[in-house]
């Protein structure tokens, strides 16, 4: 099925304004605010412990292979620098 245009916002006909919304007060705008922060905070899900802990296993195995990555990685430099100028202080 193709549509011509997306889902979503009310595109309005060419040559007709957008109906403007009033625009609201600085206070009023903060009350919008936090109240589409809280419900936003009400569609958030806390993981389980089980889950946490996996998370938090993946996390620091992730850690654990980029630093053993970075310090590969310095110890190639170190040799390849010490082979092309030779030792230092010699």
């Amino acid at each position: 099925m193709v549509q011509d245009e997306p889902k979503g916002d009310v595109v309005p006909a060419e040559g007709t304004a957008a109906p403007r919304e009033k625009k609201l007060n600085v206070f009023a705008r903060i009350a919008l605010f936090v109240r589409q922060v809280f419900a936003e905070l009400r569609k958030v899900v806390t993981p389980t412990r089980q889950e946490l802990l996996k998370y938090t296993l993946v996390v620091l195995g992730f850690v654990v292979v980029m630093m053993a990555l970075v310090y590969g990685l310095d110890v190639l430099f170190v040799w390849i620098t010490t082979y092309v100028f030779g030792v230092p202080g010699a």
